[in-house]
């Protein structure tokens, strides 16, 4: 069938919105009709060359919609199912989601590949060429062919372009407050970046009952929505978070730091670990480019301290049972998912909400579909 998508043909050029040629699922597969798409970083990561990814490729991560057609061989969904693309796919058998870990499925080790984990054949073609999809989803497209262990099932009541927002940045900045930072109630916590994932972290960190949250931020509208979302305080830079935390404290320091900017340096873990108190623990969410080795520290403050550093990946959340449990919390008022969305965009209006996402202009925009 045809369809339109974004496709990223070459690093550094702006996305183009073509006509695509879309296969048949086959096994395991479902075709999905969306609803909406999120605008992530991530995916501009992959424009500007920090985060490799395989080309030509439709982006997108994010999304929602209403099962359309169903391959031979799914056993979990049928046509006219409401699901949500979980951006990390679940296997189900593999060591690590039979641990419950199954945002470290082995299926990780493929999704930068964008190529369908049956057979590694394109199921998308534009101008005569086979097409990868981000995170083998590339949901900035109005119909996807994806596995079914990609697609998480939710209630058919709840809104699907809000929901399309759980598939990958809520549930990674509220898990990297709830699960992986462990915030408990009455902690001080610093979120660094306030987007759409800091500002989740920042929502995560009110329902776990922080007392303190200071968001940090260099765009001032970025500062006054996450006041809005939970956070006590905002300031621009970890410089000026340095001496409020320390009086906020009397010196101690954050109990939780969470670092959720868009990319991560080097020179940012030091800071970070400073405004760390002794016994406290650091969750680096953003991303990185993978050329970086190195990165700053006081090692004797961390080693005396006896500061923890804990990666993130989802939130350490699993797609299967985390994305129904986040999206109840929305539907009983305790998490905004609304207040997030300042702007919706056509598909041909891709390139325009990056603009104003990079540009500070909004905290998190929307792609939807007819």
């Amino acid at each position: 069938m045809k369809s339109k998508a974004a496709i990223l043909w070459e690093t550094h050029t702006p996305w183009s919105v073509e006509e695509t040629e879309l296969d048949d699922p086959r096994e395991g597969e479902v075709r999905v009709k969306l609803t909406a798409s999120g605008l992530c970083h991530s995916d501009d990561h992959s424009v500007k060359g920090d985060l490799p990814t395989g080309l030509p490729i439709i982006g997108g991560h994010e999304g929602a919609g209403i099962v359309e057609a169903v391959g031979p061989g799914v056993r979990r969904l049928k046509e006219g199912d409401h699901v949500v693309m979980a951006f990390i796919p679940a296997c189900g058998h593999c060591r690590w989601c039979a641990s419950g870990l199954s945002m470290l499925c082995d299926y990780g080790a493929i999704i930068m590949e964008g190529l369908p984990i049956v057979d590694q054949v394109a199921r998308v073609h534009a101008r005569g060429v086979g097409l990868r999809q981000m995170s083998m989803l590339g949901t900035f497209a109005a119909d996807v062919v994806v596995h079914e262990d990609s697609c998480v099932k939710i209630d058919d009541d709840l809104p699907l372009d809000l929901a399309a927002l759980v598939g990958c940045g809520v549930t990674t900045g509220f898990g990297a407050a709830v699960r992986r930072a462990k915030v408990e109630p009455g902690d001080t916590v610093v979120v660094v970046g306030t987007g759409g994932v800091g500002s989740s972290a920042v929502q995560g960190a009110r329902i776990a009952g922080a007392e303190t949250i200071v968001a940090v931020d260099p765009v001032e509208y970025r500062r006054e929505q996450a006041k809005l979302l939970g956070a006590t305080h905002a300031v621009a830079s970890m410089e000026e978070a340095m001496p409020l935390v320390t009086e906020l404290t009397r010196g101690v320091m954050a109990d939780k730091t969470i670092m959720t900017a868009s990319l991560m340096t080097g020179d940012m873990l030091m800071p970070l670990m400073l405004l760390t108190r002794k016994g406290g623990r650091a969750c680096l969410t953003s991303t990185a480019n993978p050329n970086i080795l190195n990165a700053d520290v006081v090692l004797v403050d961390v080693i005396f301290g006896q500061k923890e550093i804990v990666g993130n990946v989802f939130g350490g959340c699993n797609p299967h049972a985390d994305i129904p449990r986040i999206l109840s919390l929305y539907r009983h008022g305790l998490l905004k998912l609304d207040e997030l969305v300042t702007k919706t965009y056509p598909l041909e209006q891709v390139n325009e909400g990056y603009d104003d996402l990079l540009n500070g202009r909004i905290m998190r925009g929307l792609l939807t579909f007819d």
